[in-house]
């Protein structure tokens, strides 16, 4: 009971946090308490040329978000476009504190606060104390007044209804731009979690790959997604959708036009998919058998933009012999679990959450 109420009141704490901040790989999105999610934009940057990245005063913005995600492969010899961040966590430090701070900016919760707010962010639950740190400072850096971090795995069964403040079992599988996360929640913490490298980035790289290898044509990066997003499927089988799509031909360099089946998709994707099942294997294997019971009872759910690919619960459900189901809105729901908890200041000297530490 002593324990129950020690994590009960860690979520009293996390839940009086000003600003909820999911720093995607793909996506960063920004939640509020009173207007909900205020921002929602791709996780990408474009630089002028003109001055060295990274030095107060030389490095000229052109555009963030949709504006910048539009000019990759297309962006004349003086813009440079850059996405800040693999796998999660920071990869370039300057330009994850330009384009924070730009989104900060677009969401204006000075506006909404008529303070600086405090920052709630998602962070892998792999992350480093290195990753973290970059973390924090890039917010610091954005106009936070002050930052604390929550476990991804935490947030998105927080944000998807899950019961984490019961003693029951609930699994949360994650596939976010970069990673796949995968946490076992019981008693308002994660019990035990596993990570992969692998997410909706290395979905389209694979589509990719195998558009190359079958068609002799090179696509790009974001001809693949919108091929993942339109006819993506996770498993061969009626009925099969077909989209056109062009690339450069490898035999002579000319635009060329394939025509790309969803049964192609599935082919591509078979190898990252495995990866993420063994994840998922990998956390069954460790976690207590009373909670593997429970979920067993309770089901699996999918989160993150990787849940949206077609019949990836059907997939997982056949091969690991649980139940699983998709959460509503599971784009959003690592943000919004940390925005359920941002309705006040966490007190000082108060330590990160990741929800295993």
């Amino acid at each position: 009971m002593a324990q129950a109420a020690r994590h009960s009141s860690f979520l009293h704490k996390l839940s009086r946090h000003d600003v909820a901040l999911d720093l995607g790989t793909a996506n960063t999105l920004i939640y509020t308490a009173d207007e909900g999610i205020v921002l929602d934009q791709p996780s990408v940057v474009c630089f002028e040329r003109g001055g060295a990245l990274g030095k107060a005063g030389e490095t000229t913005v052109a555009a963030v978000g949709r504006d910048a995600k539009a000019l990759v492969g297309r962006a004349p010899q003086n813009l440079e476009t850059v996405k800040p961040l693999l796998h999660g966590v920071i990869a370039d430090f300057s330009a994850a504190e330009h384009m924070m701070r730009r989104f900060v900016a677009m969401a204006q919760p000075r506006r909404l606060f008529g303070r600086r707010p405090a920052f709630t962010v998602c962070v892998p639950g792999a992350a480093t104390r290195v990753e973290r740190r970059a973390i924090r400072e890039a917010a610091f850096s954005a106009g936070a007044a002050s930052v604390n971090l929550i476990g991804e795995s935490l947030a998105a069964a927080l944000g998807a209804g899950l019961p984490v403040g019961s003693s029951t079992g609930s699994m949360v599988v994650d596939i976010g731009g970069g990673t796949t996360e995968v946490g076992v929640i019981a008693l308002g913490a994660v019990a035990c979690s596993g990570s992969i490298r692998v997410g909706g980035d290395q979905f389209d790289r694979a589509i990719i790959d195998y558009v190359r290898g079958l068609y002799g044509v090179i696509i790009g990066d974001q001809t693949a997604e919108h091929l993942k997003k339109t006819i993506g499927s996770a498993l061969r089988g009626e009925p099969i959708e077909r989209l056109r799509a062009t690339g450069r031909s490898l035999d002579d360099g000319l635009p060329r036009t394939v025509e790309v089946t969803s049964e192609d998709i599935a082919d591509a994707l078979a190898m990252p998919l495995r990866q993420v099942i063994g994840v998922v294997r990998q956390v069954f294997e460790t976690a207590p058998p009373e909670l593997v019971t429970d979920i067993a009872d309770t089901g699996i759910v999918l989160t993150g933009g990787g849940a949206l690919l077609g019949r990836l619960d059907q997939c997982l459900q056949a091969e690991l012999g649980v139940r699983v189901r998709i959460a509503d809105e599971p784009l959003s729901c690592a943000v919004r679990g940390a925005g359920a908890a941002a309705a006040g200041a966490v007190e000082a000297g108060q330590p990160d959450f990741h929800g295993h530490d």
